[in-house]
């Protein structure tokens, strides 16, 4: 069988250089010894130092994981149930998948906007739970898709048959179902999180005094000039999604194997 051709091989390195090389630099740099961000000055990691010095950008992060752990476990436990509703249900599921896969498409702005215009309509002050609310909506919609892909696929029979050994339907789902698309949940959850920790123009719309996210921390300092600290709160950051993903690899992988196992 002929392998990739050349140009293929090119076309796939300078792909993945476009997409690596500025994070790559950008790490490179958050161990600069000068402080000025474009010019080398030997290796230091005094710069990680003075993040710890930094109160304000430690309390925006502090902010940005708080809202991301909570809108992310809230947005999985909707999208999962928003999921089953969509494959199983027979009325309304043109209407109800449009209003579900809406959001995904529709600008950050409008969304925000329309949050924002939400929460003043009810009086609500604008602060942490805001954003947590916020976020929690619009991670929601990729959280369903998620979900539902896995759900599609799965052998409805297996729940069938913990019904007929005297499941209740709450049971089956947690007993059988749930296990069988945990990988899935798994992705839905990282994939939210992930989301919550990059976004900038919803929080900026829905947030308040005491809820400045770290993105918008950044932005607010980028505009007077990059600091060295901000290139290694942005490689911690970047080292915390990276883990992330290993772990889900690696129990995925773990996963598989066992199910492999038992299968034989």
């Amino acid at each position: 069988m002929k392998g990739p051709s050349t140009f293929n091989r090119a076309s796939v390195a300078a792909g993945l250089a476009f997409l690596y090389l500025p994070i790559v630099l950008l790490v490179i740099y958050s161990f600069n010894a000068s402080r000025l961000v474009t010019v080398w000055g030997g290796f230091s990691t005094k710069w990680y130092a003075a993040l710890l010095r930094d109160d304000q950008l430690l309390d925006a992060l502090g902010v940005t994981l708080r809202v991301g752990l909570i809108s992310a476990t809230l947005a999985t436990v909707l999208g999962t149930l928003a999921a089953v509703a969509l494959v199983r249900s027979r009325r309304g599921r043109l209407l109800f998948s449009g209003m579900i896969y809406a959001p995904l498409v529709m600008p950050e702005v409008i969304l925000g906007l329309s949050l924002l215009l939400l929460f003043v309509a009810f009086g609500l002050p604008r602060g942490f739970w805001t954003v947590t609310v916020s976020h929690a909506t619009v991670t929601l919609c990729y959280a369903t898709v998620v979900v539902q892909a896995r759900l599609v696929s799965f052998d409805r029979a297996l729940e069938e048959a913990a019904r007929d050994l005297g499941c209740t339907p709450v049971q089956a789902f947690f007993a059988v179902t749930l296990p069988n698309i945990a990988p899935a949940v798994a992705a839905a959850w990282m994939l939210a999180f992930t989301l919550s920790l990059d976004d900038l123009v919803i929080a900026s719309f829905t947030s308040g005094p005491g809820a400045t996210t770290l993105p918008m921390r950044i932005y607010s300092q980028v505009r007077l000039g990059v600091s060295p600290e901000i290139n290694a709160v942005s490689t911690l950051l970047i080292g915390l999604v990276a883990t992330g993903m290993i772990g889900a690899y690696l129990f995925l992988q773990r996963r598989a194997g066992v199910a492999d196992s038992g299968a034989a």
